[in-house]
């Protein structure tokens, strides 16, 4: 369990910092994606994002 809470970790970190190059692509923008401020500061959850990055990064492995 610590593993996958790792790797969500990592993941949002990495999503947070490619937070602009990803929304020209069009990825931050999903129907599933939460943004909201909170003590002045903006949050970003990119949860529909993960799933497509996820579900590229399944078919691109499979395919390797």
């Amino acid at each position: 369990m610590i593993r996958w809470l790792l790797v969500v970790f990592i993941a949002l970190l990495l999503f947070s910092g490619l937070r602009p190059w990803l929304e020209k692509l069009g990825l931050g923008r999903l129907p599933g994606d939460l943004r909201f401020r909170l003590f002045g500061r903006d949050w970003f959850i990119p949860l529909a994002s993960s799933v497509a990055l996820s579900l590229l990064a399944m078919l691109i492995a499979r395919l390797l």
